[in-house]
């Protein structure tokens, strides 16, 4: 995990913040553009994140269910001010799954993962603030079909499309058989699960989760260990490890359509 000492201009943070910086370092954590993520390296660890006004509502949500559920951690404080949301969590013991030490032993950090992943589908749903991830999933496939935003360079060859009329046709005619019955983590890679000797300690990011269609996940799985481990060759022991009996690989397509859309 990405931390940069630095020394930041504390006027930049809220004030009921400030108390947490005496006698910490801290550190750059962010891994995007649209959010900032401070690591405040003092007892056991805090992470603050701030991202624009109403962007962090849902992942502070989302957090506390996965934590309730025993899966990720504490939300501490969550709070908007200024044109700003701030979001303080507790540190996830260990380190994620891109660390040297996991991604030096790929086959037991594919089944690990895909393990975890069928543990996390299995959970009760009752509960979650959002219920129904899959019909925000396809709205926003369709707004962003309608404005041309289309990428397909994050992706293998035999995920992609040739066009965005060919992707848009499969999510037009096929993303009605997309369920909402499973609880997701909604971006479910290798930076997002951390482990503590290869012990999982809990996901991470989970602001994209809701109820939605396993294959989501199963699509991201499978797209990071090719990302982060320069391979293709572990998809299909990531699918036999989860559980092929409820795999539909047809429905792989309709997410990677969906997907391409961002």
């Amino acid at each position: 995990m990405k931390r940069t000492l630095i020394t930041p201009n504390f006027d930049d943070y809220p004030a009921v913040y400030h108390p947490l910086f005496d006698g910490a370092r801290l550190y750059d954590s962010s891994c995007s553009p649209e959010a900032r993520v401070l690591y405040i390296d003092k007892d056991d660890g805090l992470y603050l994140k701030s991202a624009p006004l109403g962007t962090l509502s849902r992942e502070a949500d989302m957090t506390r269910f996965f934590h309730a559920k025993g899966f990720g951690t504490e939300v501490l404080d969550y709070h908007s001010e200024g044109e700003r949301d701030w979001l303080l969590t507790a540190r996830v013991k260990g380190e994620d799954c891109t660390h040297a030490d996991f991604i030096s032993h790929p086959e037991r950090l594919c089944d690990l993962t895909a393990t975890l992943l069928r543990e996390l589908h299995g959970a009760d749903t009752a509960g979650c603030p959002i219920p129904d991830h899959t019909a925000r999933y396809l709205a926003l496939a369709e707004h962003n079909y309608q404005h041309g935003l289309y990428d397909t360079s994050l992706f293998p060859d035999n995920w992609g499309y040739a066009s965005a009329d060919e992707a848009w046709q499969v999510v037009k005619s096929e993303g009605h058989r997309l369920k909402s019955d499973t609880l997701l983590h909604g971006d479910y890679c290798l930076p997002n699960i951390m482990l503590d000797g290869w012990r999982f300690s809990g996901f991470i990011d989970v602001g994209n989760g809701g109820v939605g269609d396993r294959h989501v996940d199963l699509f991201w799985g499978a797209w990071s260990l090719f990302f982060n481990l320069k391979t293709d060759r572990y998809r299909d022991r990531f699918f036999d490890a989860y559980g092929r009996d409820v795999i539909d690989l047809d429905l792989l397509r309709v997410v990677a359509a969906c997907e391409v859309f961002g």
